[in-house]
């Protein structure tokens, strides 16, 4: 059973300086774009990340300061990249808590206001576990019989995901076949912003899910306790969860209005 799309779908992966959404950057990120007529396009960057690459994770995805030193900021490759993936839904494996917060990130720091509300997410990732609890090395031998060479080089993850995905079609009669339905499928739970600092209650509304104000309404703490918001604006959250809040105000406020 084929791939259902009615946009294209790009699927990505990155390799990074690390795991913190706010402070860590790309060092690598490859892009498989594909669409509804079956056509692909592909690109792979390697990024100045303008800071350290710790030797911890050279040695997982083998990319060294030496490597990065004359290549592109992710600032000047934005344009490009947004370009390949503003009409297009995104896939990744893990891709929903990791590679999507953390390009978001970088995006938002370059000048690009990047935002997921026209456009859905499948993370393979959580198929896999939902469906067989694997790894994506063990994922890629289990669905697609292959071994894969190169992991944590972007290029092979990104492609190796891609074929995973497929796979999972083809196996699973009753998965989703269209982009929706897959994203349906493979979101774990119901948040606002990419690091699930706001989520959803029962009643669609947005709540904050950290700190004193845990489980309490969005809209009812910003119009208690106006400070809060400053707060969060300057302290070091992530700048996808500040829009998302900002968001938030204003409909507050043109709801007041």
């Amino acid at each position: 059973m084929p791939l259902a799309l009615h946009r294209p779908i790009c699927f990505f992966d990155l390799e990074t300086t690390g795991t913190d959404i706010a402070r860590d950057r790309i060092v690598e990120i490859s892009i498989l774009k594909v669409f509804p007529n079956g056509n692909k396009e592909s690109k792979t960057w390697l990024v100045n990340p303008t800071i350290p690459i710790p030797a911890v994770c050279t040695a997982v995805h083998g990319i060294s300061n030496e490597q990065v030193a004359n290549e592109p900021t992710f600032a000047q490759l934005a344009p490009q990249i947004h370009q390949m993936i503003k009409d297009a839904d995104l896939a990744g494996f893990n891709s929903d808590r990791f590679d999507i917060p953390l390009l978001a990130e970088e995006l938002l720091r370059a000048g690009v206001d990047f935002d997921m509300g026209n456009r859905v997410s499948v993370d393979i990732q959580t198929i896999f576990h939902k469906m067989e609890e694997r790894t994506l090395s063990a994922a890629y031998k289990f669905y697609c019989g292959k071994n894969l060479e190169n992991a944590h080089s972007a290029a092979a993850d990104t492609n190796a995901t891609y074929e995973i995905l497929l796979a999972q079609i083809e196996r699973y009669p009753n998965l989703a076949h269209d982009t929706k339905g897959l994203s349906e499928f493979s979101t774990r739970k119901k948040i606002a912003d990419f690091a699930g600092m706001i989520a959803y209650d029962n009643d669609g509304d947005e709540i904050f899910t950290f700190g004193k104000h845990k489980g309490a309404k969005v809209t009812r703490i910003l119009e208690s306790e106006p400070g809060y918001f400053s707060w969060i604006q300057n302290a070091d959250f992530p700048l996808y969860t500040k829009k998302v809040l900002t968001a938030i105000k204003l409909r507050k406020l043109n709801t007041k209005s």
